[in-house]
């Protein structure tokens, strides 16, 4: 397992996020794993980062790719969250611009919650203006799971798309989406590998 360098985490406190994990609903324990296998991070790290940054469940898998895309820890760009910036100025602040958010997809009209994010990737794509992309945090967390999930469990974005705009969750989307597919691993994706908890200020 990684170690863990937590400033003021203890043994007995990992353990009661596993006994947590242990306890914990299976949607979440489905998601927390395809979350640490799609990016090459322990499950257990993905309890850690979640309970130390009092995250969303559906913003981790959005720190990850972050770290990942700007070549840092997560705890950097989590600790640049907590102290107010936007997931889209965090992007900006390593030279990511909001294209990296967005899978191609093949339908033409495309509804909410995605109508808004795709419609300023279409206006503005063609010349490079990216600063004048405005996505609120909730649209980047769609964006960005939309990539994890259709990319894990190798489903086509488009039905992604269709689940979420029915009001479901990732939560539940990724568990229906493994039992589509079976109990196979998945794709792993092309952002794994970032250490996600490390000793604060340090780069991978």
């Amino acid at each position: 397992m990684l170690l863990l360098l937590i400033p003021g985490w203890t043994a007995a406190h990992v353990n009661q996020v596993d006994l947590g994990l242990s306890l914990a609903d299976g949607k979440l324990q489905s998601f927390y794993l395809a979350v640490g296998d799609y990016y090459g991070v322990p499950q257990r790290d993905v309890m850690l980062l979640r309970e130390r940054y009092r995250l969303h469940d559906e913003e981790l898998p959005v720190a990850l790719f972050l770290a990942a895309r700007a070549r840092v820890n997560s705890s950097i760009v989590l600790d640049l969250r907590v102290s107010g910036m936007s997931w889209l100025d965090i992007g900006f602040r390593y030279g990511l611009t909001p294209e990296i958010f967005y899978m191609p997809v093949r339908v033409e009209r495309i509804g909410p919650p995605y109508g808004n994010a795709y419609g300023y990737f279409k206006k503005y794509r063609p010349n490079r203006e990216w600063r004048k992309v405005v996505l609120s945090d909730q649209e980047v967390i769609d964006l960005v799971n939309l990539r994890f999930v259709s990319e894990y469990h190798r489903i086509p974005p488009e039905k992604i798309m269709e689940l979420r705009g029915r009001g479901q969750n990732f939560i539940t989307i990724n568990e229906q989406s493994g039992k589509v597919k079976g109990k196979g691993k998945g794709k792993q994706g092309k952002d794994k590998g970032t250490q996600t908890v490390k000793r604060k200020g340090r780069r991978k």
